[in-house]
């Protein structure tokens, strides 16, 4: 059979790589990796514990070394995120957009098993693997 030029896969199915650590820490689920994706950054990360960090706070910029501008959406469970000090309420079903670089953002999972998706990109600019994320795919380069 011919290779038919798409996939697909069940988020279980894809392997959690490990950035970090401790007990009760998120799980990564590297998608544009397990895809192959080299036009655009997509992530998504399950927060296994009520209480847990499922988004870990950070910018786009210090850690990064990008300009991303973020859009997550909550596929499961109920988050809540803190965008610049300002908290968001974002059950199963919730966008929530954070264009700005510079903002601090991250979110805490408030059911067992909530799931996250995250894509970004910077604006203006063709997509590029973050040095942040290049440790982790073979294939970057």
């Amino acid at each position: 059979m011919a290779d038919p030029g798409w996939k697909s896969a069940h988020i279980s199915e894809i392997r959690p790589l490990v950035y970090e650590e401790e007990p009760g820490e998120a799980e990564w689920k590297p998608v544009r990796v397990h895809f192959g994706i080299r036009s655009f950054g997509t992530n998504a990360y399950v927060g296994h514990q009520a209480g847990g960090e499922v988004i870990g706070a950070h910018t786009e910029t210090d850690e990064s070394g990008t300009r991303h501008e973020e859009l997550y959406y909550v596929a499961a469970g109920h988050a809540t995120f803190t965008v610049d000090g300002e908290e968001v309420e974002a059950p199963a079903g919730t966008f929530v957009y954070v264009p700005g670089p510079d903002a601090n953002r991250g979110a805490v999972a408030r059911e067992p098993e909530t799931t996250v998706l995250c894509f970004g990109g910077t604006p203006g600019e063709a997509f590029a693997v973050s040095p942040w994320e290049r440790k982790y795919d073979p294939d970057a380069g």
